[in-house]
């Protein structure tokens, strides 16, 4: 049951995740994810890499308080959002924008996929006028580049 939970949450979070960066990141918090996007900032930080922390507070709640009852449902969640997190963190910072030299020279479809959709997603510098939310679920299109096989 634990196992079922995890996964709902973590496949869940693909939803969350668009919301959060649609509505809030190229929102009333730009601020912080500009940089991201327009490359203004100095050093292998950006303003953006606060998101990890603000997106980690609530799993790292949920979990401890969900410990405390004896590793109950809100537990789990937090361990959903917290798996979720990591996919996001390999596969966005290290696959996609290559802040650690892995896969780069990939020609896995999907994966190739999900880099065509961020770029398509990156072009965009402004918070305005922005594409392609989603992280590990992309729009058909781009899958089509890929998996085409006419």
């Amino acid at each position: 049951m634990e196992f079922l939970l995890v996964l709902t949450v973590f496949i869940l979070m693909e939803g969350a995740t668009w919301l959060i960066h649609k509505y809030v990141m190229h929102g009333f918090l730009w601020v912080l994810h500009r940089d991201h996007h327009d490359h203004s900032n100095e050093g292998p930080f950006e303003k953006n890499d606060w998101f990890f922390f603000i997106f980690a507070t609530p799993a790292i709640t949920l979990m401890y308080f969900g410990a405390l009852k004896e590793f109950n449902h809100l537990f789990y969640i937090g361990i959903g959002i917290t798996f979720y997190g990591m996919a996001y963190f390999f596969v966005h910072d290290v696959f996609i924008h290559q802040r650690i030299n892995f896969l780069r020279d990939t020609n896995n479809r999907y994966l190739l996929s999900i880099r065509r959709a961020h770029k398509q997603h990156h072009k965009h510098t402004g918070k305005e006028d922005g594409e392609c939310f989603g992280f590990l679920w992309v729009p058909v299109k781009y899958f089509k580049m890929y998996f085409n096989t006419k």
